[in-house]
């Protein structure tokens, strides 16, 4: 009998219900973000005997507690924005974790490590010369073995994933089991809000306490609002952050200042470019904020005559990367989503009754995903992070071109036939007037379909870039140890720092590459 994961406490945690004044801290370092990033460098820097203080500005949150597989309550608070973060021009829905965790909150456990062709393409195009598998290797190693990292068993493949494997097999596309970070398992399908077991080993109850229990002191509900530089614009002296009310998520008053000798941003791709802009930090070449990437997610749904419960079981097991080198075009990679009530709703096409007769049939329904790796072409720059309204408010621009366009139909044009080919009897694109598929005859459709803002659903769940690692600091932000290319004292360990998308799930990605940069900072003591 598989028994339910104990809740392992994070020693020296406080949350902003708890900080009834202004405080000033001192430290060593401190770290901005719990996420992956920030959680293994805090916990390789305390190992160290380095004081760390870290600040998270989303708040701290335990099964028991908070974690009830619902998401009403999941979205507001796990997510930024509480759920509604978008590009300014509302066209592609931007899903990303917030909490004492970060992503690691609520991602669905999928873990790839860097491609080699990923890796070859930074080398060379971006002069990251030691990026290597041989490098951060060791590195992986230690965390999948810290995360219980392992391929999951053929019966753990529930119905929804089995689409892709057995739809893809037909038409004889490769496919693979996936790898996931999980111990005792319970298959709920509840990764996105929380796991309710304990089974998902995040951050949360893995590095964090473990650099809590060498001294590191975590501070939960606390935003960064800027880094303060000394009179030269050399150095970072310290983070002045503002207290939030966990329960309304809106400033106290109170605010937290932290000194320290050398600093670390891991607020993620976004918020970590956009800390960086509100501070004023030098950037003579404007690269902050610039070459943002999402893997853009387009989505193709079908319907079954048999049950497919796309809500249960594990929310990820198979994917496909035979589509992720196409010479001179975007490659994409293939993905199956758990599809939740409320999720699905905003997902699904339609409105008034017929969307609500979709919704009925959604224990019938699957949905195969298509992540475009965006980057790769040399003239392809993403989208940009910047400020508004004075610095008060993100901007988040991404402009898709026909590169793009292509990709997509050609995604969908895939997905629908395996989808058909594992027996669905309709297949329907997500563009404000769906294409409808029955057979191979309309595949070709997807075609006629107008491209543009809006006109077809789009997301990401993955943010990378905005800080960009480059060995020239005219092109990139930090070098290839990840320290900003113009302030001596500091570190951006999270997604924000890869050059490009990865064409895989980043989690694992991000582990390892800061792992190996934080064992340099550590070294350099300076």
């Amino acid at each position: 009998m598989k028994l339910l994961a104990a809740d392992r406490p994070i020693a020296n945690l406080m949350r902003g219900r708890e900080i009834g004044s202004n405080l000033a801290l001192s430290a060593d370092v401190c770290v901005v973000g719990s996420g992956p990033g920030g959680a293994i460098a805090a916990a390789r820097l305390a190992a160290a005997g380095a004081r760390v203080i870290l600040l998270e500005e989303g708040g701290s949150f335990t099964r028991k507690a908070d974690f009830h597989m619902q998401e009403a309550e999941a979205y507001p608070k796990l997510y930024q924005d509480h759920g509604n973060r978008a590009t300014d021009d509302l066209s592609i829905t931007i899903l990303q974790g917030r909490g004492v965790g970060g992503g690691t909150l609520v991602n669905w456990t999928t873990c790839f490590r860097t491609p080699e062709a990923t890796l070859a393409l930074w080398r060379e195009r971006h002069g990251l010369s030691d990026f290597t598998a041989e490098r951060f290797g060791p590195h992986w190693d230690e965390v999948e073995k810290r995360l219980n990292v392992h391929v999951v068993d053929a019966a753990e493949v529930n119905d929804n994933n089995a689409v892709l494997l057995e739809g893809a097999k037909k038409l004889g596309i490769e496919t693979e089991l996936l790898k996931r970070n999980v111990v005792s398992c319970l298959q709920t399908g509840a990764c996105g809000m929380g796991c309710p077991t304990n089974a998902k080993r995040g951050m949360a109850l893995t590095y964090l306490p473990d650099a809590a229990e060498r001294g590191a002191r975590v501070y939960a509900d606390c935003r960064a609002v800027r880094l303060v530089l000394d009179a030269r614009k050399e150095r970072v002296t310290a983070v002045e952050a503002e207290v939030l009310d966990p329960a309304t998520d809106r400033p106290t008053g109170r605010r937290l200042t932290v000194s320290a000798a050398r600093f670390v941003v891991a607020g993620g791709a976004i918020n970590s470019p956009a800390l960086l802009l509100r501070s004023g930090l030098p950037d003579p070449h404007g690269r902050v904020g610039k070459r943002t990437f999402l893997h853009p997610v387009v989505a193709t749904v079908a319907l079954f005559d048999r049950r497919i419960d796309p809500f249960y079981g594990a929310p990820q097991s198979v994917a496909s990367h035979a589509f992720i080198d196409r010479p001179g075009k975007i490659g994409f990679f293939l993905e199956v989503p758990p599809l939740h009530p409320v999720l699905a709703s905003l997902a699904l096409p339609g409105f008034g009754a017929a969307h609500r007769e979709g919704m009925k049939l959604l224990s019938r329904t699957n949905a195969v995903i298509a992540l475009l790796r965006d980057g790769f072409l040399p003239d392809d720059e993403g989208g940009t992070v910047s400020l508004r309204e004075g610095g008060k408010r993100l901007s988040i621009r991404y402009p898709l071109g026909e590169t793009h366009a292509e990709a997509m139909r050609e995604a969908m044009k895939v997905s629908a036939r395996i989808q058909l080919a594992a027996g669905a009897r309709e297949v329907r694109t997500l563009h404000k007037d769906p294409v409808v598929i029955s057979g191979e005859r309309d595949v070709r459709f997807i075609d006629e379909r107008p491209f543009g803002p809006n006109l077809l659903g789009v997301f990401t769940a993955h943010q990378m870039g905005g800080c960009a690692a480059g060995a020239d600091p005219k092109g990139s932000v930090v070098d290839g140890n990840l320290r900003h290319h113009h302030l001596a004292n500091l570190w951006v360990f999270d997604g924000s720092v890869f050059p490009t998308s990865l064409g895989v799930n980043p989690q694992l990605s991000i582990l390892g590459i800061v792992a190996a940069s934080a064992e340099r900072m550590i070294a350099a003591k300076t």
